[in-house]
């Protein structure tokens, strides 16, 4: 069974990511607001009754700025640690909204989803692996640094979100105050082009199929330069920029056809009733 992919937004303006099979899907982040979230799927002909679960990876607002609403309006479970949630100061159904943990595994249907501890200034942050017949796609995205989980991770899946934040060069001769550019490099705020290019190079895995390179800085980065830096070392591996204003097209990965080769929608069989926009 293959896993559906894309990046419904990724940037500091918004964040969101989804994963799923024929029959279920997860959401990891939702900083769009609802309605935007609502009208980037319905472009994909992703169906909102296939997302089961939303996961929560921090409370920055880029993360959790149309969670609220989204998970209400759709009665959906978030799974949030609980330093994520008192910090983020959104009021969710106590009922519906479950506490994540480090090396948690939660089973979505026959979807896998794995937690894990990551380096971020924020209260406990997380990344995830998804997973449905031992193909896992995984989000890894507002990173400080490269430690040993995160390896372990990325060196297992087949398809990938990855931060590549900041050029190193255009960061220290841009115009961001002093704090703020070690804030971003301290080891706790984001990967760099180059932290990311050696993740990817010295652990990924023999059969990675993609991936989609995330959270690009707007100020201090290059979405041509770094996929250029990426796809000189890819070998077949597909490369793609996650963009900061629009989703990407949905792909898949399967243990039996890894080509890196879109999902093809087409609207003549869309059924508009099955996405309420308003």
């Amino acid at each position: 069974m293959a896993l559906y992919f894309t990046s419904i937004n990724s940037g500091s303006n918004g964040n969101c990511y989804y994963i799923g099979n024929d029959h279920e899907a997860v959401l990891v982040d939702i900083g769009l607001t609802c309605k935007e979230v609502e009208i980037r799927m319905n472009r994909l002909g992703l169906s909102i009754s296939k997302v089961k679960a939303i996961f929560i990876s921090h409370e920055h607002s880029d993360h959790i700025r149309g969670l609220a609403v989204f998970a209400k309006k759709y009665k959906l479970p978030v799974y949030i640690s609980t330093l994520t949630l008192r910090n983020s100061r959104l009021l969710l159904d106590a009922n519906n909204t479950f506490s994540l943990s480090h090396q948690q595994h939660i089973q979505i249907g026959s979807l896998k989803v794995a937690a894990f501890s990551k380096f971020h200034d924020a209260a406990d942050p997380y990344s995830f692996t998804v997973e449905c017949n031992e193909v896992r796609v995984g989000v890894f995205t507002d990173i400080g640094s490269v430690c040993d989980r995160l390896i372990a991770h990325f060196k297992n899946c087949h398809a990938a979100f990855l931060e590549a934040n900041y050029d190193a060069q255009m960061l220290e001769n841009g115009s961001y105050p002093y704090f703020l550019k070690r804030r971003i490099t301290n080891g706790h705020g984001h990967l760099s082009n180059t932290q990311a290019l050696e993740l990817f190079i010295n652990h990924k895995a023999p059969y990675m199929s993609h991936l989609l390179l995330s959270h690009l800085s707007k100020d201090n980065n290059d979405a041509a330069l770094v996929e250029k830096l990426f796809k000189n070392v890819a070998g077949d591996t597909f490369i793609k920029v996650a963009s900061r204003h629009e989703e990407t097209e949905l792909y898949y990965v399967s243990n039996s056809q890894n080509t890196p080769e879109p999902y093809s929608f087409d609207p003549s069989l869309y059924q508009p009733a099955q996405l309420n926009l308003f």
